[in-house]
């Protein structure tokens, strides 16, 4: 049985020009379309997760470009699309109704941040007894910083993928998945 496909808030406002960019986002982006195309030629399930912040919320607000999901991996007409306003995409959603619906398949994750609304839903998906993959280059982080040391968004990243390796995930690339068969 195929996965389910869960792209997480892959929007304008986490690229170059956008309010919030991340390090590495046109990669990550590049990749997960590969990973979407793929899924869709096997005719696999696909749900995209959107995030909504409110008007002054400092970035995804509603109503702005930035907001809008990026073109590469946008919905098609029959693909389902989920509205959340917490880093988990679980939390006040209609996700887990969604999934049981689908018949409890594996998740196959991509999205950014990998350091936040990932996080948070790839430690809920687990939390809730599912079986779940992140492509790992198919996720992106930003830049951080705490007491005064500066953390890479690539180093946030892969320790990010690090912990939810730890948790109980299956991190792979999205050269692998796409190897794989059905």
């Amino acid at each position: 049985m195929l996965p389910a496909l869960l792209i997480i808030d892959i929007q304008r406002d986490y690229f170059p020009g956008g309010r919030h960019p991340l390090v590495g986002p046109d990669a990550a982006a590049d990749a997960a379309a590969r990973v979407l195309a793929w899924h869709r030629e096997r005719g696999g399930p696909v749900i995209h997760v959107r995030h909504a912040s409110p008007a002054g919320g400092g970035f995804l607000e509603v109503g702005t470009d930035g907001a809008e999901i990026d073109p590469r991996v946008a919905p098609t007409a029959d693909e389902s699309v989920i509205v959340k306003h917490a880093p988990n995409s679980f939390l006040g959603t209609d996700l887990q109704e969604r999934l049981r619906a689908l018949g409890d398949r594996p998740l196959l994750v991509v999205g950014m941040m990998t350091s936040m609304c990932v996080d948070a839903t790839v430690r809920a998906a687990l939390d809730l007894g599912h079986d779940v993959t992140v492509v790992g280059d198919a996720c992106a982080a930003p830049d951080l910083a705490h007491d005064g040391v500066e953390v890479e968004g690539r180093a946030v990243h892969a320790a990010f993928l690090a912990a939810l390796g730890g948790a109980g995930a299956t991190i792979e690339t999205s050269a692998t998945v796409v190897g794989a068969t059905a």
